[in-house]
């Protein structure tokens, strides 16, 4: 890491033009390790702007500095030129372009900077500076470790602190995965004493539900299925369990969880029908113990993440995709 601490230092050392982005549907981490980055260079008085794909789910819109962010599908001219302005992209939270949407069609990797900081598998070689590892819990305890070798740790203050703390407790299920190590409780402990208020931090989070989310929730839980033979379950919603109970951005957020929660499961999935795009399914994996959600999910459903959460798609209809799931789970040997 050494080296790229070296290079970075570089770029930052001159007065640049920094743009910041990230994935489409963006969640904690993604938006905690965005806008930390962001505060963070903010303080070093450079100039600094974050573009998001799209909207951020309702439930993020606490989070110091959001109020910030440029959201590029609301104003694509106006983003698109702060992008193609920039000599320094940082994108976060992603290893490919393909995964910000239509804001890589801004991005030029032979006469920008692109620094990619994240903890997904199998990272794309588009950019100079790749600060990727896979063994990280979150991209924001990345961000926190980036900026302890270069020595900015001094500039970490209770709102960057909180936006580090957001991206780590949500990509690790509130510190349950393998990831979380002595490491990670040693940051936690510098960020509680920078005063974040943790307990509020989960509560924005976990306990600030909408009645539609309680509602899609219920919906999921209704459809839940076993599969014994295989220690495996799995939900699904369809559009029109989305449309009849006033489904919005972020709604589903967290509830293939609770296809984990039940005694012998090993490995869940929910399938959710694209409320905009015909015959496209989303999918979200998640396990416990040595079950490779990652595998499965590039395997059988053009997917990939970590070890125990991944994601994926299905172009078909969700009968289909579970009968493909089914019949998977069979073959799939780990």
């Amino acid at each position: 890491m050494e080296g790229l601490i070296k290079d970075l230092k570089n770029i930052l050392s001159k007065k640049k033009r920094i743009a910041i982005t990230t994935h489409t549907n963006p969640d904690g981490d993604a938006i905690g390790s965005s806008l930390a980055l962001f505060l963070l260079f903010k303080k070093m008085d450079l100039d600094v702007k974050v573009i998001t794909p799209n909207q951020h789910p309702e439930f993020l819109n606490w989070v110091p500095g959001c109020d910030e962010i440029i959201i590029y599908e609301n104003n694509q001219k106006f983003a698109g030129e702060i992008i193609n302005n920039s000599d320094t992209i940082f994108t976060l939270d992603f290893n490919d372009l393909k995964r910000c949407g239509n804001i890589s069609e801004n991005i030029n990797p032979n006469t920008q900077n692109l620094v990619m900081i994240d903890h997904h598998q199998s990272p794309s070689n588009y950019a100079k500076i790749m600060f990727s590892n896979p063994e990280i819990s979150s991209t924001c305890e990345l961000v926190y470790i980036i900026a302890e070798k270069l020595g900015l740790k001094k500039l970490i203050d209770k709102d960057i602190a909180t936006c580090i703390y957001l991206g780590m407790m949500t990509d690790t299920g509130s510190f349950q995965y393998n990831g979380v190590n002595g490491d990670t409780h040693k940051i936690l402990s510098f960020l509680l004493d920078k005063g974040i208020k943790q307990s509020e931090i989960y509560n924005n989070i976990y306990n600030s539900n909408t009645l539609s989310k309680l509602k899609i929730l219920g919906c999921a839980i209704n459809n839940l299925s076993l599969i014994h033979n295989k220690n495996a379950s799995y939900s699904f919603l369809t559009k029109e369990d989305l449309n009849k109970n006033d489904y919005k951005k972020g709604d589903s957020e967290g509830i293939v969880n609770y296809g984990l929660t039940m005694k012998n499961i090993d490995f869940t999935a929910i399938f959710i029908e694209d409320e905009n795009e015909a015959d496209l399914i989303k999918i979200s994996f998640r396990s416990k113990n040595n079950f490779p959600c990652d595998k499965f999910a590039k395997k059988y459903f053009f997917g990939g993440g970590h070890k125990n959460a991944a994601g994926g798609k299905y172009e078909g209809n969700i009968e289909n995709a579970i009968l493909k799931f089914k019949s998977s789970l069979n073959e799939f040997k780990h």
